[in-house]
């Protein structure tokens, strides 16, 4: 069973809601280049993880949750997909689910266009929801946006940085996945108006969630063939990028040296004897781990919640992050 289907959302809706941010703004010709990149990229697959996150949040209030819950999940989507096309330029990445992605098709310049063409369209939607009473829209469309970019630009900013902490691991990994995550549920609670206490054990809950998500996405760079990934095996890697598994296996004075060897130049074969290394190192193990100690942080938030029917809803979601419904 599909994740949407677990938690009974309907999915076509979602996607005619996301759709409707462009088909409606009067200022983009339906037929342009730049309606029609948005389409294709909101239309390529995804299993709109983070809308859904907005409507199980939306089932923690005493309010129905309506046009609004839609609105947001589909401006949750936006977000996220704004930021793939960002991260793929940065990673220089030609692949996105399996096919070219948006920078190779159109060019980087129209891109980015397209990129922030659909940042601004989300504070243009949201910008409707003024006052003390909608204050928790601010968090979708300016926090999460501006913490996504910045995400972004530290994973730029320490491309094959071989010194990188764990700490600054882990900032990284809020900023660029765990935060919207969390604020989607936070701001779906906030909408069918939830108390501040349980919105915000819901954010703590989408915050786990979130970086056990990155920490396995890591991982699936040296456990998964190019076929599943959509992309070439080891692409962070290639591309410079010092993840969890990365991180452990620096620790192992045999493996560090040639690790650190690897840079903008190195060949394939270079890249996947390291890759070689790591996998046969307990650095992929140790990830796990990790990947699991924040499942269980999420695990016992859900137990706090367990007053509220919707809870049922958080451990088909907590279920399917921890693989066993993938």
């Amino acid at each position: 069973m599909k994740l949407h289907e677990a938690l009974h959302i309907d999915l076509n809706e979602i996607n005619r809601e996301i759709e409707s941010l462009v088909t409606r703004d009067k200022d983009v010709p339906k037929k342009s280049a730049l309606a029609q990149s948005i389409l294709e990229l909101v239309g390529s697959g995804g299993k709109r993880l983070r809308p859904l996150m907005v409507i199980v949040g939306s089932r923690f209030g005493p309010k129905p949750a309506g046009r609004r819950a839609l609105q947001l999940s589909a401006a949750a989507e936006f977000i996220h997909a704004a930021s793939l096309i960002h991260d793929d330029i940065i990673d220089n990445a030609e692949l996105r689910r399996g096919g070219p992605a948006l920078h190779i098709k159109t060019g980087v310049r129209s891109a980015v266009h397209v990129g922030n063409y659909m940042s601004a369209r989300v504070i243009e939607l949201l910008s409707k929801y003024t006052g003390d009473r909608n204050r928790y829209v601010h968090d979708l469309s300016s926090v999460a946006t501006a913490q996504l970019c910045l995400g972004e630009y530290q994973q730029m900013e320490h491309a094959y940085d071989y010194d990188l902490t764990m700490e600054q691991y882990l900032e990284k990994s809020r900023n660029k996945t765990a935060m919207l995550m969390a604020t989607c549920l936070r701001v779906g609670a906030l909408s069918s108006e939830s108390t501040e206490e349980t919105a915000d054990l819901l954010y703590r809950f989408g915050e786990a969630l979130g970086m056990s998500f990155q920490i396995q996405d890591d991982l699936l760079d040296f456990t998964q063939s190019a076929d599943v990934l959509g992309k070439p095996a080891g692409s962070d890697l290639r591309h410079g990028q010092v993840t969890l598994p990365v991180l452990f296996a620096l620790q192992d004075p045999a493996l560090s040296p040639a690790i650190r060897k690897i840079g903008s130049a190195s060949s394939t074969e270079e890249v996947e004897y390291v890759l070689g290394l790591i996998s046969g190192s307990d650095a992929l193990a140790r990830t796990e781990q990790v990947s699991q100690d924040y499942l269980d942080q999420a695990s016992a938030i859900v137990q706090q919640l367990a007053a509220y029917p919707a809870h049922k809803d958080l451990d088909t979601l907590l279920n399917y992050f921890a693989g066993r419904d993938r």
